[in-house]
């Protein structure tokens, strides 16, 4: 054979390969890797819907006992929960014992500690589902259904390194005010009928508080990570500057994430890839103020990035913000398993999924439609955006295999 036949038969194999790689993982469900990652999806599935009311009784452990033993360095929760409607149940209705002064922070919030000591965080209602946040896409208070929408939207992308969510309709008369510190009654107030309190944070101001309806307030519990995994912060090497007229290096330079990629932790290890993970995540929900990260403690680069504070997510439905995408956009690469999720959570499975998990809460609904439909639009988006890396560099260049899994202690 002629050498430029050779060549011609070289280069239709290695086409018909990357076209295989892409079909492979474009849905299909002949590479072990998408077979394992179809598997972990029809379990995630399976378990997406909770029960009502749910207890532990096959156990003398408490829901809180329960979820310490779940985290591990690369996940909050494990794949399997069968506990998980029962500990979320408890989050959701255990007596509170001791309510405080939220931990430092710009945004309104308490820290409550229910019935065996389990601390908590409380975000407050602060507006209602319909409201539409104008604005920088960073606009506006914390949105306490957003913490509890992007828990399950954790749970749906196989991610699993949120905290524990639920929402929860707390009598601030009977539940928070007997069991107050002095410093957390001091802020509270009335409005009308009703009861109201604006905290200790960076923002939180006496003249706009966070009010129950009569005596009943809505808000979000955040379940509180073990004390024998503190948690170590870090600056979001995609943060925004959050002034006027000065940009943050990365949205100016386009080859920004190589000088990324020379930089600890992210020159080795799994990091960049959660990074990537997590810029998918924000721009489901629309949160662009993502401007630091939490991991744990002396992990040498290992433990997950883990998806703390949400709750500036699902603002203004019609706004899908691309430059959060950065980090994808910009390296172009992503993880096989999250690539094949995303494909198996196409034509409106992510947006039935969400509904679906939601059906549990306590305060559902959690979301209203338009932020439901938003989730499958901008879903498009990113899996358009990989095609996009794809087309420009192959395949092989764009999608990483990196399934690390740490032990737990």
């Amino acid at each position: 054979m002629k050498l430029k036949q050779r060549m011609v038969v070289l280069c239709a194999v290695l086409l018909l390969l990357g076209l295989a790689k892409i079909f492979l993982l474009d849905g299909g469900e002949g590479s072990a890797a998408s077979r394992r990652d179809l598997r972990a999806f029809r379990k995630m599935e399976a378990g997406l819907s909770l029960s009502r009311g749910a207890r532990l009784t096959h156990t003398l452990q408490s829901p809180w006992e329960i979820a310490s033993q779940w985290v591990g360095p690369r996940e909050v929760y494990p794949e399997e929960t069968p506990e998980l409607a029962a500990v979320l149940t408890a989050l959701s209705s255990a007596r509170i014992e001791r309510a405080d002064v939220g931990y430092k922070g710009t945004q309104l919030k308490a820290l409550l500690v229910l019935d065996g000591g389990q601390k908590v965080v409380f975000k407050p209602k602060r507006y209602n589902r319909d409201y539409v946040v104008e604005g920088e896409p960073y606009a506006g208070y914390d949105r306490h259904n957003a913490e509890v929408a992007a828990f399950h939207l954790d749970r749906i992308l196989g991610f699993r390194r949120a905290p524990l969510v639920v929402g929860r309709n707390v009598n601030v008369r009977t539940e928070i005010k007997p069991v107050a510190t002095d410093q957390l009654l001091g802020t509270f107030l009335m409005q009308g009928n009703n009861t109201c309190f604006y905290g200790k944070c960076y923002y939180c101001r006496e003249s706009e508080p966070a009010c129950a309806e009569g005596e009943i307030m809505e808000g979000s519990l955040t379940l509180w990570l073990p004390d024998v995994w503190p948690l170590q912060k870090h600056r979001h090497p995609w943060g925004r500057t959050y002034r006027e007229g000065k940009l943050a290096r990365w949205e100016y330079d386009e080859s920004y994430c190589e000088a990324v990629k020379k930089m600890p932790p992210y020159d080795a290890g799994p990091r960049l890839l959660d990074v990537i993970d997590t810029a998918i995540f924000d721009y489901l929900i629309g949160n662009a103020d993502r401007h630091h990260y939490e991991s744990f403690q002396d992990d040498g680069g290992a433990s997950m990035l883990i998806l703390l504070d949400n709750a500036k997510s699902f603002g203004n439905a019609a706004l899908d913000e691309r430059s959060i995408l950065a980090p994808l956009y910009q390296c172009c690469m992503v993880r096989v398993s999250t690539w094949n999720r995303l494909n198996l959570l196409k034509s409106g499975a992510l947006s039935s999924a969400v509904r679906q998990a939601l059906a549990f809460d306590p305060i559902r609904p959690a979301l209203a439609e338009p932020h439901l439909a938003a989730l499958d639009r901008r879903l498009s988006g990113v899996m358009a955006t990989v095609k996009q890396c794809m087309e420009a560099q192959s395949p092989d260049n764009t999608l990483i295999e990196d399934r690390m899994n740490l032990p737990h202690p």
